[in-house]
């Protein structure tokens, strides 16, 4: 049986790889559920932005401006993505959009490690990050403190924008019904480019914001994208405090399961979400009959 120190520091674990799960999860809610496309490059692009935050370490010495530098690559991804492909497959089949999103994230994988080469790269905790923070509990690394404040605050930002803006009224009114926003005259290919390039954006912050914990892999994307879709699972279609409560929830149950048995985590968040699949198909803010 764990300790009580134990069992408090796997909290907090959960608590950061919650919300850095709710942040990729959010981006990739917005896709799918804004453009209806199944974006299977999103692990990939996590990936692609945390070797963005190593070059840019390298070039600038500033972790901030490593940040700025890596939001404005991811954004230009975001766009090109979005013109030269995505935009064909709008109409197209699920099965299409899996082929063509996988096969992106598969060039881009083998891109990096064509570039990089194999072996795992190392982005340095910011001087502001360094060194541990006494709780009066526990003592917790700096950094992870920090990267759950930072995380909460663009969650905040992004909620501001959906909720409190214009464009976050024709992003959410897309989510509901995609033709009626285009029969009102809004130009709903600019809206699309839009919600594809801020999602790109959200999950390469993630990889930025995460490079510092782990070793920078080309593979280190893989769990995320497939936590990502069950965080969207549990929480709903297209439903953004569904994204950031899911992604809260299976940090936690990831966590605290590992401090008993590692072996168990992700058996017991599948679990979880057949459970939710059963007893709410749309998820726990979903809305029923979203496709």
């Amino acid at each position: 049986m764990p300790s009580t120190a134990v069992l408090l520091s796997q909290a907090f674990n959960g608590l950061a790889l919650g919300s850095l799960l709710a942040l990729v999860s959010s981006g990739l809610t917005i896709i799918l559920g804004t453009l209806g496309v199944l974006n299977f490059a999103h692990g990939a692009l996590f990936a692609v932005g945390a070797y963005t935050a190593f070059v840019m370490m390298q070039a600038t010495h500033s972790f901030v401006l490593a940040l700025l530098g890596g939001c404005a690559i991811m954004l230009i991804i975001g766009f090109a993505m979005e013109r030269l492909i995505i935009r064909h497959f709008y109409a197209r089949p699920d099965e299409d959009q899996i082929l063509v999103t996988y096969g992106i994230g598969m060039v881009l994988v083998e891109g990096l490690r064509s570039w990089f080469g194999g072996n795992s790269q190392r982005v340095p905790v910011p001087s502001w990050g360094t060194g541990a923070t006494k709780l009066g509990f526990l003592v917790y690394p700096t950094y992870r403190l920090q990267l759950i404040g930072i995380i909460a605050a663009l969650l905040v930002g992004l909620y501001l924008v959906l909720y409190r803006t214009s464009v976050g009224l024709v992003v959410r009114a897309g989510i509901e019904n995609a033709g009626m926003v285009g029969i009102l005259g809004i130009d709903v290919r600019r809206t699309f480019l839009f919600v594809f390039a801020v999602g790109i954006v959200a999950v390469g912050l993630a990889g930025m914001l995460y490079a510092p914990v782990v070793a920078v892999t080309p593979d280190m994307g893989a769990s995320f994208m497939v936590q990502s879709f069950v965080v969207i699972v549990l929480g709903g279609l297209g439903s953004f405090p569904g994204a950031i409560v899911g992604g809260l929830i299976a940090g936690e149950i990831i966590s605290l399961t590992s401090a008993f048995n590692s072996a168990y985590s992700e058996v017991m968040l599948y679990g979880l979400m057949a459970l939710v699949l059963v007893a709410r198909p749309q998820g726990l803010f979903g809305t029923e009959g979203r496709v």
